[in-house]
């Protein structure tokens, strides 16, 4: 009578387990949630535990004023789902608010933040037209050590390759 007990405790909780073990839950997000970046990131990725729907999912990011700064290009490849950003300009908090929906399970909706510090002076690099009429350097200059060894490589697989040859004419005339 006590391990009937005992048994249908361990099944009753089981039964009751499987449903939380399928919850969708997030895996991972791009940027990290409460990261700080330093480079304007392109898009925003979250990933979850269970395939989403191809429908239906909303990805919103907004800067510290509530403005959005995503581009609304959502994109939904299995379990991740990627949204294009702006150019981030502004340093500050970003907030990443979210809508999934999976077909096996109830949306899951949240937000998290990640920080951006913006560089204090964003230049473009000037490229200048050279005036200088010297050579250009080499690059992968040849030595003399390099010679020899690869000489000692290309001798040894020689080798190699006639030993190989020779153990195989034994193998095939001791048939």
């Amino acid at each position: 009578m006590r391990k009937l007990v005992i048994s249908s405790a361990i099944l009753i909780l089981t039964l009751l387990s499987i449903p939380s073990a399928l919850a969708n839950s997030l895996v991972s997000t791009s940027p990290i949630s409460g990261s700080t970046v330093t480079r304007s990131p392109s898009a925003v990725t979250i990933t979850t535990q269970i395939a989403l729907s191809d429908m239906g999912n909303t990805v919103v990011v907004t800067d510290k004023k509530g403005t959005r700064v995503d581009d609304g290009s959502l994109i939904v490849d299995g379990m991740g789902v990627l949204i294009g950003l702006q150019s981030l300009v502004d340093s500050g908090l970003y907030t990443v608010t979210y809508s999934l929906l999976s077909d096996a399970d109830a949306p899951l909706e949240g937000s998290f933040t990640f920080t951006y510090s913006a560089p204090a002076e964003i230049s473009a690099p000037s490229i200048a037209p050279s005036t200088s009429s010297a050579a250009p350097p080499e690059i992968g200059g040849s030595t003399s050590a390099t010679s020899i060894f690869v000489i000692v490589l290309l001798f040894l697989a020689f080798v190699v390759l006639v030993s190989l040859s020779l153990y195989a004419r034994k193998i095939f005339k001791g048939k």
